[in-house]
């Protein structure tokens, strides 16, 4: 039998994108492992982004018996253009990613 396969690339979360005085809370800095610099993100643009976290309550289970509860949720955001020449991209979420979440990893 041959081994899992994994079918996204990790990313950690630097922050919000920022001026010198202030920061824009609506998008978010990702730096995806394995990019380098500006013409590897080329591949990744429109790609989703997946902030998984794991909740204080579970959900409830539906009707279908194929959901169970979960204690874990999941913000979905979109990477939408590079930053800078590093290999860090930009990315909008749905709901803004909330400040706990600096230095998580996410599912690209």
């Amino acid at each position: 039998m041959s081994n899992p396969v994994r079918l996204y690339t990790k990313g950690l979360i630097l922050g919000y994108k920022r001026g010198l005085r202030n920061q824009h809370t609506n998008t978010s800095l990702i730096r995806i492992e394995g990019v380098n610099n500006k013409n590897e993100t080329e591949f990744y643009l429109g790609k989703r982004v997946a902030f998984v976290y794991r909740a204080k309550k579970s959900t409830k289970a539906t009707l279908r018996k194929t959901r169970s509860a979960s204690k874990f949720r999941v913000m979905w955001g979109k990477v939408t253009r590079s930053h800078g020449n590093s290999g860090v991209v930009r990315a909008k979420f749905r709901h803004n990613l909330p400040p706990k979440s600096m230095g998580a990893t996410v599912h690209v």
